[in-house]
């Protein structure tokens, strides 16, 4: 039971990353005409409420992220959110350690990033106490925390971490026990 919340976790968040991928994380990217008005008015008033501006004015290595979630990360989550979807699929266990890693990499400078760089208050103000260091934290953290989850959930889980079916181990049980 408790495999299959987290399996459902799962499902949530890629199919969810792939509107937030497309529609605003990729402006970073893309020429400004490939967005209408209202989806750079999203990602406006995101940056300017949890006052990112890694959004809207993104540091080379930021932009380098992006292209990594757009060229590696972006094709696998389909494939992810039907694995999770349909559950105790052992196929996926190899690439979502992968994925679990890179993410859980490149949040880890991000995260400092917000935490310790002294952002400027203009053109695009960062967050300048730690109220709102905080915050921005806040909005990046489960992007760490659900790929740990991921991590450990392949390395751990017996549903996903052997490469002998279920029912194989319990025919070998069963013969044990004759």
């Amino acid at each position: 039971m408790f495999l299959r919340v987290l399996e459902i976790i799962f499902f949530l968040y890629f199919a969810s990353h792939i509107p937030i991928t497309l529609f605003i994380d990729l402006q970073a990217l893309l020429p400004e005409h490939v967005y209408p008005q209202a989806l750079k008015d999203v990602l406006h008033w995101y940056a300017a409420e949890f006052k990112d501006p890694m959004v809207v004015d993104p540091p080379f290595w930021f932009k380098s992220f992006i292209f990594c979630e757009a060229l590696v990360q972006l094709p696998f989550f389909p494939i992810a959110t039907y694995a999770f979807l349909k559950g105790k699929c052992r196929w996926i266990r190899t690439p979502t350690i992968i994925y679990a890693t890179h993410v859980a990499t490149t949040l880890i400078p991000i995260l400092a990033h917000i935490l310790y760089h002294n952002f400027p208050t203009a053109p695009y103000p960062g967050p300048q106490t730690m109220k709102e260091r905080l915050t921005l934290v806040s909005v990046y953290a489960p992007y760490l925390l659900i790929p740990l989850m991921l991590l450990f959930t392949m390395l751990f889980s017996s549903a996903y971490n052997s490469s002998q079916p279920q029912s194989g181990r319990a025919l070998q049980k069963t013969k044990k026990m004759k």
